[in-house]
């Protein structure tokens, strides 16, 4: 399993703990600290078990209010990164 937390920036939450399968595919568990505790728990159900690919197409680019970026844009980064420093190429 790959392990790696992101410091996200611009938003509410501080850091997002992901859970990778071996081969950066599939998202095992995902854990925000900070930010909208209920909204953001429910995205870590929403996703878990789903690919990487999947989530990273749907929700990058969303925005919150004023900011350009949101907890789950920065979910995309932190899901890229953590295949990125584990040395899995991604999809694209």
């Amino acid at each position: 399993m790959i392990h790696y937390d992101f410091r996200s920036r611009g938003v509410c939450s501080r850091v997002i703990h992901i859970e990778l399968d071996d081969q950066g595919k599939t998202i095992q568990g995902v854990a925000f600290e900070g930010g909208c505790n209920g909204n953001l728990k429910a995205i870590g159900k929403l996703i878990e078990g789903r690919s990487v690919d999947e989530v990273v197409e749907t929700l990058a680019g969303n925005t919150c209010g004023p900011r350009k970026t949101s907890c789950a844009d920065q979910l995309t980064l932190g899901l890229l990164e953590a295949r990125k420093s584990a040395g899995i190429q991604t999809e694209a």
